[in-house]
């Protein structure tokens, strides 16, 4: 339990608590959150969740993951709780774009909510991007023409689902399909879920539930890793000034109506 002694102690300089004014919010003695930080003696099944509730932290997080490494900015609210998101901040306490590589984007699904993980990402810095927390994503196969395989997408994260604009390109991390970038539907209010499609007309949209995406993060710009064709450039050049007049695909129309 020498994780929990780390995080008990960690979360409660986070709050600037003295170990006797947490001991009093808990309703406990003081000495017993020195000895949990001491790691002399374990909690309780009733402490941790008095922990849990106080700190917003679910309790297989105070159990499972080292959060001596983040910051109180390191989680968001979801409901009731607070979940751990991990933030790199550079030496000027500046955000910094983690950049998960084509190899490691399987592995992302496990390694998401790890401070670990996410540490040993490497990092980019693009101070032209728009306030808030940024991430890259390798882009693979051709769904989503004309954005190349191989293609990083930099998308910012989404914390309140209701901001989920129809009609927009996301990176998703779902439970069933992993990493994904598609073009989203947003019907939440109709049925908690999301229709995703792909901008290539081969591949078929689908549905997913709310309670299966674990992240969304919005387009903001992306890099290309290789230089396009001429033909491909002809594609991409129709397909912006289609974008440009207006004109809806097809797909988004049959599911707006």
């Amino acid at each position: 339990m020498k994780i929990v002694a780390k995080n008990i102690k960690h979360l409660r300089s986070l709050k600037k608590l003295s170990q006797e004014a947490l001991a009093e919010e808990l309703n406990i003695t003081r000495s017993r959150i020195g000895s949990y930080e001491e790691n002399r003696s374990s909690p309780t099944i009733e402490v941790l969740i008095k922990l849990s509730d106080y700190f917003k932290i679910p309790i297989d997080i105070l159990l499972r993951n080292d959060l001596t490494k983040s910051k109180d900015s390191s989680f968001i609210e979801i409901g009731n709780q607070r979940v751990l998101f991990p933030i790199t901040v550079d030496s000027d306490d500046e955000n910094l774009i983690e950049v998960v590589p084509v190899k490691a984007s399987a592995g992302y699904l496990a390694g998401y909510d790890d401070p670990e993980y996410i540490e040993q990402l490497q990092k980019i810095k693009l101070p032209f991007l728009p306030t808030g927390k940024h991430r890259a994503f390798p882009i693979k196969g051709d769904s989503m023409l004309p954005m190349k395989d191989g293609s990083f997408v930099i998308g910012r994260f989404i914390e309140d689902r209701q901001d989920i604009k129809t009609g927009k390109t996301y990176v998703l991390v779902t439970l069933n399909d992993g990493m994904v970038y598609k073009r989203v539907i947003n019907n939440i209010d109709l049925n908690n879920s999301l229709f995703l499609i792909s901008d290539n007309k081969i591949y078929n949209g689908y549905s997913v539930p709310m309670d299966e995406v674990l992240e969304v993060w919005e387009f903001t710009c992306s890099i290309n890793t290789q230089e396009y064709s001429e033909e491909e450039l002809k594609i991409s050049s129709i397909l912006n000034m289609f974008n440009d007049l207006g004109v809806e695909l097809k797909a988004l129309e049959k599911h707006l109506k």
